[in-house]
């Protein structure tokens, strides 16, 4: 597969016009606004709040970052300690252990940085996302999951 992703962006930011799926809806019959839409093109003609716009430049951003990331799994682009030190990242994200995830998104900043530089940024700001979410509102990214459980998942 292609490897343990988050999907591109957090759950709150889905709902501004659902901006956050990646390549042309599915049988919908309308085209994606244009790369440089005004926001009142986004979300069937009603304008957004600014602070829903920026949430919206925000995850597109973050989606952007993250598809790079899964293409370079996907391709094997990837060294094995980055791949590993993703998958626990991702383990972190989905336990709510922010700032075990936001130390191994440092780790490899340092240790791998040419490796990471593209897509790093889309993982640290998802992680500061995520952990802004309401606390009402837990495993949001895990949703669908196959492996998700409703505890932490031993090694």
């Amino acid at each position: 597969g292609p490897g343990p992703f988050l999907r591109p962006c957090p759950a709150h930011c889905r709902g501004a016009g659902g901006a956050a799926r990646q390549g042309p809806p599915a049988g919908r019959g309308e085209p994606p606004p244009a790369p440089g839409a005004p926001p009142e093109l986004v979300g069937g003609g009603s304008p957004l709040p600014a602070h829903l716009c920026f949430q919206k430049q925000v995850c597109d951003d973050i989606g952007r970052r993250l598809t790079v990331l899964g293409d370079a799994w996907a391709q094997g682009k990837l060294s094995a300690p980055v791949r590993k030190r993703m998958s626990l990242l991702v383990q972190e994200l989905q336990q709510q252990h922010w700032d075990a995830a936001d130390e191994i998104h440092r780790s490899l900043m340092v240790d791998h940085v040419n490796e990471v530089s593209q897509w790093l940024v889309g993982v640290k700001r998802l992680i500061a996302e995520t952990r802004s979410l309401p606390a009402a509102e837990p495993a949001a990214a895990t949703d669908g999951s196959a492996r998700a459980g409703p505890g932490p998942e031993d090694p």
